[in-house]
């Protein structure tokens, strides 16, 4: 029986100041406690969290860069808003290039890498259970890194490392729809099948299927807000 070493499982770091402060607002914006267009207090943050600005304006370089607020002169932070072209955009990106990689990866897994993708959906699917999104975020991003790596293409996964860090907010706010994790637990579990039958086709697809199920419950969340909001 294979020994497994400690150092196989990542210990978590004790978050930064700005990191609790990133986390603090991104659930914010998130839950819906701050709304599209809203301004981010950053006085009431800093006296809640007894800091001075500083650590509050290097969370905000964060925020900006993963689409969450956009900061202007004179107004400050404010939640960006979310478009259902942006989305949609975003997706079908980001489903190219996932399928593209997983496609390329398909006949490079090793059986390590297959338990992985294995263990990571498991954890996966006790977040869904208890409704974690944010170490659900954590672990989905993980999964896809597995097969990202081992496609063995560097620049792809730094095209796709980037895409996905800008447009952040669009993943965690699609997976914090009600039934969005289970599907995505289900989803990984036919990517993950398709891997152990070498189906390069079959992964292709599932794998872009993945990604566009999050754009397609995302714009339809979107669509409804506007309808709610459309004048009569």
């Amino acid at each position: 029986m294979e020994k497994t070493r400690i150092l196989d499982y990542p210990v978590e770091k004790p978050l930064t100041l700005r990191e609790r402060i990133v986390d603090f607002i991104k659930d914010s914006v998130v839950t819906g406690r701050l709304k599209p267009g809203e301004r981010v207090p950053e006085q009431e943050i800093a006296e809640s969290f007894g800091i001075s600005r500083t650590p509050i304006r290097e969370a905000f370089r964060q925020l900006e860069s993963e689409g969450f607020i956009t900061v202007t002169p004179r107004k400050g932070a404010v939640v960006s808003p979310i478009t259902d072209k942006d989305v949609s955009e975003f997706y079908s990106i980001k489903s190219l290039l996932e399928g593209f990689a997983a496609k390329t990866a398909c006949h490079k897994l090793t059986a390590k890498d297959m338990k992985r993708l294995e263990s990571l959906n498991a954890q996966m699917e006790k977040c869904a259970e208890r409704d974690d999104v944010k170490n659900f975020f954590k672990l989905d991003n993980q999964f896809h890194d597995t097969f990202l790596t081992a496609c063995g293409n560097e620049k792809l996964c730094a095209l796709v490392h980037n895409l996905v860090a800008q447009f952040e907010r669009f993943r965690i706010t699609a997976l914090a729809l009600p039934g969005r994790m289970k599907d995505s637990v289900t989803q990984h579990r036919e990517i993950i099948e398709a891997f152990r039958k070498g189906n390069i086709t079959l992964v292709e697809s599932i794998v872009m299927a993945n990604a566009e199920k999050g754009r397609d419950v995302l714009v339809e969340e979107i669509l409804k807000e506007k309808s709610k909001h459309a004048p009569n």
